[in-house]
């Protein structure tokens, strides 16, 4: 596990994104963080993955930020650097945005991206 410094290759946490991270995992009574991921799916080519981080391994890289952890296993950072996890109500909608200046393009429903 790497310890790091919020840099520009680094995760950054908005306050906003930590405190939702906080609620959800004092409600769920436990967890270290919210792991995030990408996997291969959707129209463009990838599509962000989250999940609570239980434990962290040898090969995660951890982020804090405002007091919250994000959880990303090294071989993801080559698509999710320089990454702001950031958590936004728009409407009746709440959901975690990821603002990752490595996407080049979505598509349409917003469900996937291309690097």
């Amino acid at each position: 596990m790497s310890e790091t410094t919020l840099q520009t290759e680094d995760m950054v946490l908005t306050e906003a994104a930590a405190e939702r991270i906080k609620y959800q995992l004092e409600k769920r009574g436990h967890g270290l963080g919210l792991r995030v991921g990408v996997r291969k799916s959707g129209c463009s080519g990838y599509m962000y993955t989250m999940d609570y981080a239980d434990e962290i391994g040898d090969e995660d890289d951890v982020f804090e930020g405002h007091g919250a952890r994000v959880v990303v296993a090294h071989k993801h950072m080559q698509v999710l650097a320089g990454t702001v996890v950031d958590f936004r109500s728009e409407g009746l909608n709440r959901m975690f945005r990821f603002d990752n200046p490595r996407a080049k393009n979505a598509c349409g429903c917003g469900e996937s991206f291309m690097v």
